[in-house]
């Protein structure tokens, strides 16, 4: 399909003003010790998060994450032996990857097992497990 010059201006002016909003990562690198991502933005502020939180990164050897470049605009990360993108603003809104892959963090979380699920759980079952929520009772759900 191609493009008109209306369409590619249009897809111009998006992109600066994307630009323009930010955040605009100036560097990006990966810290081994931490497991962190780090990107470094316009204005020296830095925002980090675990690489195994990334669609993409999750389950990448260290060595292969050490290879970052930044898109000349700024707005995207990518991992070139990992053949892995992301959406700088889409990052630091927490957002990781796609709906799919976000959906799966999701449910690691609430499978997730600590010391204070293990207590509030224990606590719930000598009350007779989970508090059931209460029922309505108008005259426009009976039966």
């Amino acid at each position: 399909m191609a493009s008109t010059r209306e369409q590619f201006k249009a897809a111009n002016a998006r992109g600066a003003a994307a630009i323009a909003r930010g955040p605009v990562a100036r560097a990006a690198r990966y810290d081994s010790r931490r497991g962190l991502i780090v990107i470094t933005l316009e204005g020296g502020c830095e925002f980090s998060f675990p690489a195994a939180l990334a669609e993409g990164l999750a389950s990448a050897p260290r060595s292969k994450l050490a290879k970052i470049k930044v898109s000349p605009n700024g707005l995207g990360l990518h991992w070139p032996l990992l053949d892995a993108d992301l959406y700088v603003p889409a990052l630091i809104e927490g957002a990781f990857g796609s709906r799919r892959w976000m959906q799966q963090i999701g449910k690691l979380g609430g499978s997730s097992r600590s010391a204070a699920k293990t207590k509030a759980s224990r606590a719930n079952g000598k009350r007779g497990g989970r508090p059931r929520e209460a029922r309505r009772h108008s005259a426009d759900h009976r039966t």
